[in-house]
């Protein structure tokens, strides 16, 4: 994976140049900052455009007029700042990006500020953030997160967006069929309509896209 770089992502998504600056731009801010702090180690920053960049820039194809979306557990910024980046050009577009760790969310705010993507911060637990309930019931098209808990968790995490409508797009692993069964989420029936999408950046990757059968108004 080392060998594919900002070209190859750039040929592979066919984003601006100017985009693939704004992730340049974080790429070297996680550098920098990796080195005081965990976000990323050396392996992955050299992984950073197909490992990292690509497998987070695959989402946004999966909803292309979705302009709200609010990722759990941004960490390092993936995918959140990925997609903030992949829709700065956007009108109207706005990424809420949820992180409970201080420093982590001290990285974000600079990163958004020096990329110069559309992304607000929030250092809240996921609990605390209650899908937006504490900003006057807000709206998402697209709830994300990558890396943060089994599905089990997580859908309990994104279940006040989800249910006002947003439609949820999870990075996950291999294990992904476990971890469907372990969170009763069956693909034909229940009250979200489930499926698995092959990941383009990893061929053990996959993503997983869950709305609700009846949205709440």
């Amino acid at each position: 994976m080392s060998g594919y770089t900002k070209d190859d992502f750039i040929r592979d998504t066919g984003v601006s140049h100017e985009t693939a600056e704004r992730l340049e731009t974080h790429r070297a801010l996680l550098a920098e900052w990796s080195g005081r702090m965990n976000l990323v180690g050396p392996k992955e920053l050299e992984q950073y455009w197909k490992r990292h960049a690509l497998d987070c820039a695959q989402l946004v194809p999966l909803a292309p007029r979705a302009r709200r979306w609010v990722d759990l557990g941004s960490g390092a910024g993936f995918p959140g700042l990925v997609i903030a980046a992949l829709l700065a050009e956007k009108p109207g577009a706005v990424v809420h990006l949820v992180e409970a760790t201080a420093k982590k969310a001290a990285f974000l705010r600079e990163a958004a500020r020096a990329m110069a993507v559309p992304a607000e911060v929030f250092n809240v637990r996921i609990e605390a953030f209650e899908g937006g309930q504490k900003r006057g019931g807000e709206r998402y098209d697209v709830v994300t997160a990558r890396a943060l808990a089994p599905l089990s968790r997580l859908t309990l995490y994104a279940k006040p967006i989800l249910d006002r409508g947003a439609q949820g797009l999870f990075l996950k692993g291999a294990d992904i069929d476990a971890e469907l069964a372990a969170a009763g989420l069956a693909q034909n029936g229940g009250a979200y309509r489930v499926d698995v999408v092959e990941s383009v950046s990893d061929p053990r990757g996959r993503v997983v896209r869950i709305a609700a059968r009846q949205p709440r108004g």
